[in-house]
């Protein structure tokens, strides 16, 4: 009967270390924090959108004369 102590005892003290399981969820979604080039790519997006304003305004114009000359 002794020698059944210290297994009964390592086994309790197993059962004690052992965490339950966790339910596996997924991280949260972290702020973005801000880069020192976030201004320039915003500046590039304007950039590019008036690059996109005023090349539709140059064809626009283009189909005109060729619409006045025809």
């Amino acid at each position: 009967m002794i020698r059944y102590v210290p297994l009964v005892a390592l086994a309790i003290a197993c059962a004690a270390c052992s965490k339950p399981p966790q339910p596996h969820e997924p991280p949260a979604p972290q702020a973005r924090v801000e880069t020192p080039w976030d201004s320039l790519e915003a500046q590039k997006k304007k950039a590019q959108d008036v690059q996109k304003t005023v090349d539709a305004q140059a064809k626009a114009q283009a189909d005109a004369v060729d619409a006045q000359t025809q």
